[in-house]
C-alpha cells in the first residue's frame, strides 16, 4: 500500500514535470538500491522512452502506419497506468484510447466485433484498447454474461478476425498484464482506503476477487486458443508497476521499425503591431476571483 501511495505521488510529478530537469536523472542515480535512487532511474528511463514514443508517433503519421494495441489483464493489474504513460506526451489526434462501456441493448444484438470495429485506426493512427473484444473470453465467461455457444463462437471467430485486421495493414499487438493474487489484494485494499481511488472499484471488481481462480482458468484458455502467429500474446510481469510500464513501452518500441522523421526548422514569426489597435479591458464581473 505504501508503494501504491508513492506511485500516486509520482504520477502527479510526471504530469507536472513538463520542463524535465534531467540533471535529476544522471547516471550516478543508478548506483545503490534505495527507493529514491530507484525512482530517479524510473523517471529518467520513462522520459527517455516517452521521447522515443514521440519519434514513433511521427513515423506512424509519416508512413501512414496503422496500429492497434490491446491491453488485457485482471482488475488493478496496471493497464490504465501504462496507457496513461504511453499517451501522456502524444497527440490525441494520432494516438487515442478506446475504453468501451458495457454494451447497450442494441449492441447486444450486433455481431460481437461490430462495436470494436468502429474504433479501428485509419492511416497514421494508433488506437489503444483498454480492454477489448477479449472481454468475452474473460469477464463475460466468468460472470456468465454469455452463453456457451457464444463463448465457443468467439474462439472460432477471433483468430480469423485478427488475421483480417493484419491482412488489411493493421499491426495488432496484444498485452496481458500479469499480477499475483497477493498484489491484487493489496491494490484493492489501497483503493478502498484512498478516497481519490474508490471510484475505481466497481461491484464487478470486488466479485473478481472472489472468483480469482475462475479468472485464472479463463485467462489460460484464452492465451492458449488465441495466441496466433499473426498476433501473438505478450505477457507483462506487472507486480512492480514502474518496471511494468518501462518494460511494456520498451517492448512496444522494439516491435515497430520506426525511425526519426526529420522536420524542417521552425522559426517563430514576429508579432505584428498595429497603431490603430486598442485592447479593451475585460469586464470585472466575468473574471474568476483570484483566491490562490
Amino acid at each position: 500500500m505504501h508503494r501504491d501511495l508513492v506511485d500516486s505521488y509520482d504520477e502527479e510529478l510526471e504530469l507536472e514535470m513538463e520542463d524535465r530537469p534531467l540533471e535529476l536523472f544522471q547516471e550516478h542515480a543508478l548506483d545503490g538500491s534505495s527507493e529514491e535512487q530507484y525512482r530517479r532511474r524510473y523517471f529518467r528511463e520513462l522520459f527517455r522512452l516517452q521521447g522515443e514514443l514521440v519519434k514513433l508517433q511521427d513515423w506512424v503519421v509519416h508512413t501512414g502506419h496503422k496500429v492497434v494495441i490491446l491491453f488485457e489483464g485482471r482488475d488493478a493489474a496496471g493497464k490504465g497506468g501504462v496507457i496513461k504513460r504511453i499517451t501522456q506526451r502524444l497527440n490525441p489526434r494520432v494516438c487515442r484510447v478506446a475504453a468501451l462501456p458495457a454494451p447497450n441493448d442494441r449492441e447486444r444484438t450486433q455481431w460481437y466485433f461490430q462495436r470494436y470495429a468502429s474504433h479501428l485506426p485509419a492511416a497514421g493512427e494508433i488506437v489503444l484498447f483498454d480492454r477489448s473484444w477479449y472481454n468475452r473470453a474473460g469477464v463475460e465467461r466468468v460472470m456468465n454474461f454469455c452463453s456457451d455457444d457464444q463463448y465457443e463462437e468467439f474462439f472460432r471467430t477471433v483468430p480469423e478476425f485478427e488475421r483480417m485486421l493484419v491482412r488489411s495493414g493493421i499491426q495488432l499487438i496484444k498485452y496481458w498484464f500479469s499480477i499475483s493474487d497477493e498484489e491484487q489484494h493489496l491494490r484493492f485494499l489501497g483503493r478502498i482506503n484512498d478516497p481519490l481511488k474508490q471510484w475505481k472499484l466497481s461491484p464487478m471488481d470486488l466479485e473478481s476477487r472472489r472468483r480469482w481462480e475462475e479468472y485464472t482458468k479463463a485467462k489460460e484458455i484464452m492465451l492458449e486458443r488465441t495466441h496466433i502467429q499473426e498476433a501473438p500474446w505478450w505477457v507483462v510481469q506487472a507486480v512492480d508497476k514502474k518496471k511494468a510500464r518501462l518494460n511494456c513501452i520498451n517492448h512496444l518500441l522494439g516491435l515497430m521499425p520506426y525511425e526519426e522523421v526529420m522536420h524542417p526548422s521552425i522559426a517563430l514569426p514576429q508579432r505584428e503591431h498595429h497603431e490603430d489597435y486598442v485592447r479593451h479591458p475585460v469586464p470585472l464581473e466575468i473574471i474568476v476571483p483570484e483566491i490562490y
